[in-house]
C-alpha cells in the first residue's frame, strides 16, 4: 500500500492506496524568507511602470482591488506594502474594491480574516457584486462585448490591483485581468465573457493564454480602464509567498505566468484508469461550484471511460444558487450540455455546469466530501464516495494493472498527458 495525504479543508486527508499509484505534484520553488520586503522592493521598481511614490499626488484618490474569500490571496500583507509605497504626503480617498464577480458578499468575519481589523477600520470596503452596485461603461471588447466597471474602480485618480497567480481552468492563469474581468465587472460582462462558446473553446483551458479567447478578452477588458500597476504574488501549497511579481498588467503578468506556468506543468506520458484530486484545501473546497476546478485538472489525464475522485470539504455545500439549481434538473449530462448550448443568453454559473457534464460525459466522478449529504452528490449526476482508499482498491481488483494518479494539490497542478 501507498500512503498519501490530500489538501482538505484546513488540513490533510491521509489516504492509502494500492502500490504503484503515481503521485503528480507541482515543483514549487522555495517561500520567500521575507517577503513583506520582496514586496516592497517589487513597488519600488515596477516592471514597465512608475512607482507610486512618483504619480500618486497628495489628494489623489485610490482604488486597491483585493482577491475575495474562495482565493488564498495574502491580500492584507499585499494592501499594507502597497499603502506604504503611496507618498509620505498621500491622504487622498483610499477605497478597497473586493473583486467578487458573481461570487456572494464576503461576511464581515471573512473580511476580518482578510484584511485584517486595522485596515478594515482605516478604508472603506466595497463589494460590486453585493447589489445595487454602480457600473460604468468603459467600452468594448474587439469581439464587441460592451464591457463595464464598477464605479468606483473607474473613477478612481489611480488603480491598483492586488491578487495571486495560479492555474486557472478556463482563463488559463488567475492574476492579471481577472482582477478586473471578472472581478469589478458588471455582471452582463462576466456572462458574455464566461458564455457556452467561449467555455468551447478549445484554447480555454489550464495555462493557455495567447490563443485563450477567455485569458485575451480579460485582457482587452483591463486595457479599457487599466490599473497604474498590478502587485501579484506566486504561491506554494503552504499558501506561503514564492514570488513577486509587481508593473504594468501585461509585462508583470506575463513575467507570472512563465513562472507558474514553469512550477506547474507537469508532463505524464499516459493516461490513468482513476485519478484522485484534491481540490487544493482550503479557500477553494469551501463549496462543489469550486471542486469542479480539482475534478477538471484530474480529468486532463484520465483515460476514456475511466474513474475521477474529488476531495473536497465542501462545507458551505453546493455553493453558488444557480449551479445548485443547475444540478437539481436532473438532467443527463449530454442533455444538460444541450441545454446550456442552446440557450439564448448565458444564465450565472452556467459554465461550472457545463464544465461539470462535459466531464461526466467523459468518466464517472466520484465525491468524497464531509460537507455534502449521498444524496445531494447523487443529484449532482455524481457518486459519493466515503473512503478513497477502499474505492481504489475495489476498482483495482476489478481489473489487472489498474493505472492510478493521484494530484493531491489538484488545480495547483496541470498534468499534461502525452
Amino acid at each position: 500500500m501507498t500512503a498519501i495525504d490530500l489538501a482538505y479543508g484546513r488540513g490533510r486527508l491521509p489516504i492509502e492506496l494500492p502500490t504503484g499509484a503515481r503521485t503528480i505534484r507541482p515543483r514549487f520553488p522555495a517561500p520567500l524568507k521575507d517577503p513583506r520586503t520582496a514586496l516592497r522592493l517589487a513597488l519600488a521598481d515596477p516592471l514597465g511602470a512608475s512607482p507610486l511614490a512618483d504619480c500618486v499626488g497628495p489628494e489623489a484618490s485610490l482604488a486597491i482591488v483585493f482577491c475575495d474569500y474562495t482565493r488564498p490571496a495574502p491580500s492584507r500583507l499585499m494592501i499594507e506594502a502597497v499603502l506604504e509605497a503611496l507618498p509620505a504626503n498621500h491622504r487622498g480617498p483610499i477605497k478597497l474594491l473586493n473583486a467578487l464577480g458573481l461570487h456572494r458578499p464576503n461576511t464581515d468575519a471573512e473580511l476580518a480574516e482578510m484584511l485584517g481589523s486595522e485596515l478594515l477600520a482605516r478604508f472603506s470596503v466595497i463589494q460590486p457584486g453585493s447589489g445595487g452596485a454602480d457600473y460604468v461603461d468603459v467600452g468594448a471588447t474587439s469581439t464587441g462585448r460592451p464591457v463595464r466597471l464598477c464605479r468606483d474602480y473607474v473613477e478612481a485618480d489611480h488603480r491598483v490591483t492586488t491578487g495571486f497567480v495560479e492555474p486557472h481552468f478556463f482563463a488559463g492563469f488567475s492574476g492579471g485581468a481577472k482582477l478586473t474581468l471578472p472581478g469589478v465587472a458588471a455582471p452582463e460582462s462576466i456572462l458574455a465573457n464566461h458564455d457556452a462558446e467561449m467555455i468551447d473553446h478549445p484554447e480555454s483551458t489550464w495555462g493557455s493564454t495567447a490563443a485563450n479567447p477567455i485569458f485575451r478578452e480579460q485582457r482587452e477588458a483591463a486595457a479599457l480602464c487599466p490599473p497604474d500597476l498590478i502587485l501579484n504574488v506566486a504561491l506554494d501549497a503552504q499558501k506561503k509567498i514564492t514570488d513577486v511579481f509587481c508593473g504594468e498588467l501585461v509585462a508583470a503578468h506575463d513575467r507570472a505566468c512563465r513562472r507558474v506556468a514553469a512550477s506547474s506543468i507537469v508532463a505524464v506520458d499516459e493516461r490513468f484508469d482513476l485519478v484522485i484530486s484534491s481540490n487544493s484545501g482550503f479557500p477553494l473546497d469551501q463549496n462543489f461550484y469550486q471542486a469542479v476546478k480539482g475534478l477538471s485538472a484530474a480529468a486532463r489525464i484520465v483515460a476514456p471511460g475511466g474513474d475521477l475522485v474529488i476531495a473536497s470539504e465542501c462545507a458551505e455545500g453546493l455553493g453558488h444558487g444557480h449551479f445548485g439549481r443547475y444540478m437539481e434538473r436532473g438532467l443527463r449530462p449530454a442533455e444538460l450540455l444541450a441545454s446550456i448550448r442552446s440557450q439564448p443568453r448565458p444564465l450565472p454559473d452556467q459554465w461550472q455546469a457545463q464544465i461539470l457534464a462535459d466531464i461526466q460525459t467523459r468518466a464517472r466522478v466520484h465525491v468524497f466530501s464531509s460537507g455534502l449529504e449521498p444524496e445531494v452528490v447523487t443529484a449532482t449526476g455524481c457518486l459519493p464516495c466515503g473512503d478513497i482508499g477502499a474505492l481504489a482498491r475495489r476498482l483495482a481488483g476489478t481489473r489487472h494493472g489498474t493505472k492510478i494518479a493521484v494530484l493531491p494539490e489538484g488545480p495547483l497542478t496541470i498534468a499534461q498527458a502525452a
